[in-house]
């Protein structure tokens, strides 16, 4: 067989139009719109129907997904007893069950039509959001919020997750944060998705395929690691220290690296931003000044930049958000990206089956009775 590469790196899997990145100059863009683009222009729902459709929306068109996503926010009632039953494990684990229920409640869940499967992306990209809300709110023990339909994708999360409004600050700035975790090519989780829509497997099946690879440390579970590093460290001088005696010892230290850039993750410029933006509305300036030590440290003794996870820890950490709803509303942002690449997936579909090269012991081996082993 040809020539192996560990992890599949650099390795061509499959043509999509949805994503591009080109790590050496630190591009990425959905449909052909940088991100840097759409980070300063468009909201959360315009990205969607990007991914989705390959267009950016005209008003009426924004306007009928907006509707849309607020009329499928409910969460059938089983699924919403399994929240209130579950016990107090990992909340992707909760994320990932309760995805999957939602199949067994929806009509169309063996409906692969093209228009059933739109239907279905509509219904998870507002019900995975509702999931992660009220899953949060019945632990804690207090009242459900009511979706406000008049608030967009990224407030009315943020509403029914606190039970405050939030202004217009952080409004924009988690919204910014939705569309810069939207998609990101054949990344470990929307590769595990493909994978399960090229069986034909239903919508749900697919993306569940991706909440499972998104919970690994390596992958979306980085960003608790991040804040987590961040809360241990007391100021700037003790921030230089830990990251000294991490590296000295080679251990690998979460948000810094990434297998496809090799210049900064174009997501961080704009996580930096509004990590800075929000500590000083939220008195969490301090998180940011200890990222930016810790960024300028690595990056003087590994010439290692920060990734996607480095700065959205301390981001969301200043909006409020518990630490373990870090990678569960990752989730959320990267359903997006799922359902459009599942979609793309249908449309031309072709079973993905790569091969191994095999490393064990040649064929042949000569049968030893049990009784002489």
């Amino acid at each position: 067989m040809g020539t192996t590469l560990a992890g599949l790196e650099g390795v061509i899997a499959g043509e999509s139009e949805i994503c591009y990145i080109d790590g050496y100059l630190g591009v990425l863009s959905y449909r052909g719109y940088n991100i840097h683009t759409l980070a300063d222009n468009a909201i959360f729902e315009e990205v969607i129907f990007l991914l989705w459709n390959g267009w950016l929306p005209k008003q009426g068109e924004l306007d009928q997904l907006k509707k849309d996503l607020a009329a499928t926010r409910q969460l059938p009632g089983p699924v919403v007893d399994f929240l209130r039953s579950v016990p107090h494990s990992n909340s992707m684990d909760v994320l990932r069950t309760a995805v999957s229920m939602l199949s067994l409640y929806d009509p169309e869940s063996q409906d692969m039509s093209t228009e059933a499967n739109f239907r279905k992306a509509i219904r998870l990209m507002s019900r995975t959001a509702a999931i992660v809300t009220t899953f949060d709110r019945l632990r804690k023990g207090v009242a459900l919020i009511e979706d406000d339909p008049s608030l967009g994708f990224a407030a009315n999360f943020l509403y029914t997750l606190t039970g405050k409004k939030p202004d217009e600050v952080m409004e924009h700035a988690f919204d910014v944060a939705m569309t810069l975790h939207a998609d990101h090519e054949l990344n470990a989780s929307t590769f595990a998705a493909r994978v399960t829509a090229a069986t034909l497997s239903d919508i749900y099946s697919s993306v569940t395929s991706g909440i499972g690879a998104l919970k690994g440390p390596l992958h979306g579970g980085a960003n608790q690691d991040v804040i987590n590093w961040l809360l241990r460290l007391g100021d700037e001088d003790a921030a230089v220290d830990a990251v000294k005696n991490t590296l000295a010892k080679k251990v690998k230290i979460p948000g810094f690296g990434h297998r496809v850039y090799r210049t900064e993750d174009p997501r961080a410029t704009h996580l930096r931003v509004l990590s800075e933006e929000l500590g000083k509305r939220t008195g969490q300036e301090q998180l940011y000044r200890l990222s930016k030590t810790m960024e300028e440290t690595i990056k003087s003794i590994k010439g290692l930049q920060p990734n996607v996870d480095f700065y959205s820890a301390s981001a969301y950490y200043s909006l409020g958000i518990p630490i373990d709803l870090y990678t569960p509303i990752f989730a959320v942002s990267r359903m997006a990206g799922w359902t459009a690449h599942v979609l793309e997936q249908y449309r031309n579909n072709r079973l993905i089956r790569p091969r191994a090269e095999y490393k064990g012991n040649p064929d042949g081996q000569t049968w030893i009775p049990i009784a002489d082993r």
